[in-house]
């Protein structure tokens, strides 16, 4: 019924924190949970002055498996390995690297497919919303938890990015140094589009039953809406000159052209990745995340995005893929002229890349170098 990591499944690398062993955690939107728990990974030493910590921050369907090979539990491998690891970008045998999968998510943080104390069934879409401000403030926990009293860095790619944002202007007295990739201060009306046209594929799914689909049998469960808004994303996330070079018109089956169902080699493509988040994501967790997205606004409550930034006293590092349409260029150029205007150390790059907005987990070598030497700088 849903891809998601269930209590009694395998741990693997994950480790665990509790948001709630002290006090009920309320949420921006006024939601409040009386039992929650993020699952994270760590990776390096912290050392003695507590100053080498960096946290890596997730984008949508990703978890807290940035780093690290294909194993039964983590099947995928860590989805910034080129980035994350001894002797990279993000060297954990300098840095002490955190990443934790976001409250609301599926992969061992408490989240919609997670047990409701109140009813002893799964909250499905009882969840209550949640927003970026909140992933961060559970993350706050974490690092308490941790005794990291500031991190080093916090760097992330699209909502990755918004969490990095908000890390800078929510504790701006615990973060130095703060990476932002492919991502912006707010939601634009173009992402929302996109994203509830996915939401709607999941919830015209017959089988979604409106989030109560846990207790159905086995191959059961909105699958195929998933599917659907994955494929729409996947879209989205890629250039149309990645799509014309790899897919051209070509054919699944060049002898099959004119059946109303013969298919493009491109749609094969895109039904592989809806499949495969199927197998591996709640959805739910879909809706709740994609939502969070969307809600994200630096000048929620705080004005305008101008006073939102004035409380930022971290550098930064603001990257573009110049082929994302998903987030353009212009949205991560807005972002550093806002850092600019608060006065802080600010740097801008662009990088070259036909991958479109994947392009911030494909280019790894790019990524990777202005990722590298930022955070060498924040340390001098």
């Amino acid at each position: 019924m849903t891809g998601a990591w269930l209590q009694g499944d395998p741990v693997g690398d994950r480790q665990f924190h509790s948001l709630t062993a002290q006090r009920p955690f309320v949420l921006e939107g006024g939601g409040v949970l009386t039992d929650a728990e993020i699952a994270y990974e760590t990776w390096g030493e912290l050392n003695e002055a507590g100053d080498n910590a960096v946290l890596v921050c997730h984008a949508l369907t990703g978890d807290a498996h940035a780093s690290g090979g294909v194993c039964a539990t983590h099947p995928d491998g860590g989805w910034w390995d080129g980035l994350v690891g001894a002797g990279r970008a993000v060297d954990t045998d300098r840095w002490f690297v955190v990443c934790a999968n976001v409250l609301g998510g599926c992969q061992g943080s408490t989240g919609p497919a997670s047990t409701n104390p109140e009813t002893g069934k799964p909250y499905g879409m009882r969840f209550p919303t949640v927003t970026i401000r909140d992933i961060v403030r559970s993350q706050a926990s974490l690092a308490n938890a941790l005794g990291i009293g500031a991190w080093h860095g916090v760097v992330g790619g699209s909502m990755g990015g918004m969490q990095v944002v908000e890390w800078g202007l929510m504790y701006a007295d615990r973060v130095k140094a703060i990476a932002a990739i492919a991502t912006s201060v707010a939601a634009t009306p173009w992402q929302i589009g996109w994203s509830a046209t996915g939401r709607l594929a999941i919830t015209l799914d017959p089988q979604w039953k409106n989030g109560d689909y846990y207790d159905g049998e086995p191959g059961e469960g909105p699958h195929a809406g998933l599917a659907v808004a994955r494929s729409v994303a996947q879209i989205t996330y890629r250039s149309d000159e990645v799509y014309q070079d790899r897919f051209g018109r070509n054919m699944v089956d060049p002898s099959q052209v004119f059946g109303h169902w013969d298919r493009f080699s491109v749609e094969s493509y895109l039904d592989h990745h809806g499949e495969k988040l199927a197998r591996r994501f709640d959805a739910n967790s879909y809706l709740i995340l994609n939502r969070a997205m969307d809600l994200h606004d630096v000048a929620r409550g705080r004005g305008s995005a101008e006073r939102a930034f004035s409380m930022l006293q971290a550098s930064v590092l603001s990257i573009s893929i110049n082929t994302d349409t998903l987030y353009h260029p212009r949205l991560q150029s807005d972002l550093a002229d806002l850092a600019r205007g608060a006065g802080v150390e600010t740097e801008y790059q662009i990088i070259d890349s036909p991958h479109g907005h994947d392009g911030f987990l494909l280019e790894a070598d790019a990524v990777g170098a202005a990722l590298g030497k930022f955070l060498d700088r924040a340390d001098g």
